[in-house]
């Protein structure tokens, strides 16, 4: 079933990589405070991999979609009493930034499902309301990971200060930290970064993975 808002979202990241010379990023939708019913229909169009912020929110999806080969990332800030659902029921979990949290999702995530894959968040213009590690903190979290076969380090992910003047310098630091860590740890190949406003800034500056809610479901519900 085509989907239109999905069509030109794909078509805007295709021209953005090509025009910048960077491989075709993933597309991750952000399917924060939808139905399930709108989950389904962008996945009968082809795309698979979601995004949640809300672990509850995102449970009670998983259960009303568990007849569709989805892939659920957890995006929002995750507390460590909720880890142990995070662990047992995504694939992904984007938003790591502390030892405390690396050792629950070790201790939760089954050793009879696949290892569970984590991006570092980096807070990289430190700003105080705006959870992640500073980038001193990268290599401590990526050796606590790596010693752990039931998790998989996959990369970086950010959410740059959404002022023009300094979000280029933001994207182009966390592609150099992003570089960096692929020099040092296998399986690095996520760099998450960039949404519906400025996805093709984000590409031209090396994201490999884009998480746009907006321009694929219209404006979201507050909650």
């Amino acid at each position: 079933m085509p989907s239109a808002p999905l069509s030109k979202v794909l078509d805007e990241l295709r021209t953005a990589s090509q025009q910048a010379g960077r491989p075709l990023p993933r597309l991750l939708a952000v399917s924060k405070t939808r139905p399930a019913s709108d989950v389904a229909q962008l996945a009968a169009a082809g795309q698979l991999a979601f995004g949640e912020n809300y672990v509850q929110e995102a449970i009670a999806k998983l259960a009303e979609l568990t007849h569709l080969p989805l892939e659920w990332h957890l995006i929002g800030h995750l507390q460590t009493n909720k880890a142990r659902e995070a662990a047992r029921h995504f694939a992904w979990v984007q938003t790591v930034d502390r030892l405390k949290l690396v050792d629950a999702l070790m201790k939760h995530r089954s050793a009879d499902q696949p290892p569970l894959n984590l991006l570092i968040q980096v807070n990289i213009d430190d700003e105080d309301s705006k959870h992640g590690c500073q980038p001193e903190d990268i290599f401590a979290l990526a050796e606590a990971i790596s010693r752990h076969p039931n998790l998989k380090l996959r990369g970086l992910m950010a959410i740059p200060a959404p002022d023009p003047d300094t979000r280029v310098q933001a994207f182009d630091a966390m592609h150099r930290l992003f570089l960096d860590l692929q020099k040092h740890f296998a399986d690095i190949d996520t760099l998450s970064m960039g949404m519906s406003d400025d996805a093709a800034l984000a590409i031209a500056h090396g994201s490999t993975m884009v998480r746009v809610g907006r321009a694929l479901f219209g404006e979201r519900t507050v909650v």
